[in-house]
């Protein structure tokens, strides 16, 4: 056996291993990725609200902890404060509109 014989049967492989997974998630997945999607939001909303819940006025009793977690979701904040149905950001921190 050479190695470009073993090479064209691993790529086979992965080929067959790639398309088991797709109708494993097409039949498994595909209906609910709404719903999975829709909880998902749902949670990530939430921790969003408990992580700038100082900006809405709430004392934030674990802001010193959530600091570093800023950063990665400044990026975030302006879709969720529109899909929590506030036009303009909440007064008190920073702008982002």
């Amino acid at each position: 056996m050479s190695g470009l014989d073993l090479k064209t049967r691993w790529a086979a492989v992965r080929r067959r291993l790639r398309a088991a997974r797709d109708i494993y998630e097409g039949i498994f997945f595909v209906p609910y990725r709404s719903q999975i999607y829709r909880e998902y939001r749902d949670r990530r909303d939430l921790f969003l609200l408990l992580s700038f819940s100082d900006l809405t006025g709430v004392p934030n009793p674990v802001a010193f902890y959530t600091l570093e977690l800023y950063p990665e979701l400044i990026e975030q904040f302006h879709e969720w404060h529109l899909r929590l149905g506030l036009e303009k950001a909440p007064e008190g921190g920073f702008r982002c509109c």
